[in-house]
């Protein structure tokens, strides 16, 4: 069963204010125009459009808490959670091509699939890679008992397969001249390219200065 407390990220005795507060920062956040129809961000869109719809509204959100209640009494928590089945029908792929994720838990009230966000229990996802990371795509399969308070974990990687050496150096290329995200180390997100020189700079007068004491 979903988690629309989850999806808002509020507890479930939240107020229709902090409900409302939360829908509106979540619904800027992850709006599909706003990022460039990525298919994450529009499925994380639906989520939470669907969860403020249901708890927005005082008659459902009752209906919908009795449902949860009735849901978490027949759940098995005594018994650790499981995964019986997590799979891809490729792990080398090119990037846009369509894969296919499927799996199946056990005795587990939270299930999620990294980076995608909450799931069922068991199901099927179709997507398609638009970037990597290091030539890498990682996938997680969190499933958790939130009383016997258990967590396991399941990864499977995705390796980016080029179509020529000539494509793998234009997408390395690119990546170094792309703007990276803002961080401590680096707060102007300068690309790393810029870095590159600045280092190779750096060990140069380095070694300048090291041959100059030795002469």
């Amino acid at each position: 069963m979903k988690d629309y407390y989850y999806f808002l990220g509020v507890s479930p005795d939240a107020s229709y204010e902090d409900i409302k507060k939360s829908y509106r920062k979540l619904s800027l956040k992850y709006h599909p125009d706003k990022n460039e129809n990525d298919d994450f961000f529009a499925d994380r869109f639906r989520e939470i459009q669907e969860a403020y719809e249901i708890l927005s509204d005082e008659v459902k959100r009752k209906s919908y808490d009795q449902n949860l209640e009735s849901h978490q009494k027949t759940f098995r928590y005594h018994v650790p959670p499981s995964i019986k089945t997590f799979t891809a029908n490729k792990i080398k792929v090119k990037k846009g091509e369509e894969i296919i994720i499927t799996w199946q838990t056990q005795n587990a009230d939270v299930v999620k699939v990294l980076p995608f966000g909450l799931e069922k229990a068991y199901g099927e996802r179709t997507f398609k890679i638009t970037e990597f990371k290091n030539g890498k795509f990682q996938l997680l399969l969190h499933v958790t008992n939130s009383l016997l308070h258990k967590t396991i974990v399941q990864g499977i990687t995705i390796t980016e397969v080029f179509e020529n050496d000539g494509e793998k150096f234009r997408d390395r290329a690119e990546e170094l001249f792309k703007s990276q995200p803002r961080t401590a180390i680096n707060p102007k997100g300068q690309p790393k390219i810029f870095r590159l020189i600045l280092g190779l700079f750096i060990l140069a007068l380095a070694l300048y200065f090291l041959v100059s004491n030795f002469s």
